[in-house]
C-alpha cells in the first residue's frame, strides 16, 4: 500500500497480521495472495479481511484519526520478544517511552540491550510502535527504517506532520 512513509507490504495469515514492512516494489500484496491460492478460498478470505483491514487503519492513521490499531496480529518471535511487543502496544498515541521503560515495565530492568534487540526485530512496524521508544536521555535513537521515518511518525503523532518523509 502507499503511505506518507513509502511503499508499505503487509502480509497475513488467517490468524492476522504479520508483517508490516516498508518496501520499494509495489506488487507485494498481489504475490501474497498469489502464496494464499494454494490454501484455498477461505484461508484467502480471511487474509483479505485482514489485509483490508490493516490498510484501512493504516490510511485512517496516516490521516491523524487513527490512534489505537485493532487489526488482528499474528506475531512470531520468542517469549521475551513477544512480551516486548506487548508492551509496545501499551505506548499511547503520542507518547514515548525509554528502552528502560520498557525493560522496567517487563519486569527486566538490566535487559535493556535485549528490548533494543527485541523492538529492532519488531515484524509490524508502526502498527505495533516501536517508533514510539526513545533513548534515555529523550533523544530519538535508531530505527529499522531509518530515524528520518522515526521523526515523521513521532511528529505525525503530535500534529505536526510536514507531509511525505
Amino acid at each position: 500500500m502507499h503511505s506518507p512513509v513509502g511503499e508499505l507490504e503487509l502480509s497475513a495469515s488467517v490468524d492476522g497480521i504479520v508483517s508490516v514492512l516498508l518496501v520499494k516494489k509495489n506488487n507485494a500484496e498481489q504475490e501474497l495472495l498469489d502464496v494464499a491460492e494454494d490454501i484455498g478460498t477461505l484461508a484467502q478470505e480471511s487474509i483479505r479481511k485482514h489485509l483490508d483491514q490493516a490498510q484501512k487503519e493504516l490510511d485512517e492513521y496516516f490521516r491523524g484519526e487513527l490512534t489505537h490499531f485493532n487489526v488482528a496480529l499474528d506475531l512470531s518471535g520468542t517469549d521475551f520478544q513477544q512480551q516486548v511487543w506487548r508492551a509496545l502496544q501499551r505506548i499511547e498515541y503520542g507518547e514515548s517511552c525509554s528502552y528502560q521503560d520498557i525493560a522496567e515495565g517487563i519486569s527486566r530492568p538490566k535487559a535493556v540491550r535485549a528490548v533494543g534487540a527485541a523492538n529492532g526485530a519488531n515484524p509490524v512496524a508502526i502498527i505495533v510502535p516501536c517508533h514510539r521508544v526513545i533513548g534515555k536521555n529523550g533523544k530519538l535513537t535508531g530505527y529499522a527504517y531509518g530515524v528520518e521515518m522515526k521523526q515523521y511518525l513521532m511528529d505525525l503523532e503530535q500534529g505536526n506532520s510536514r507531509g511525505a518523509v
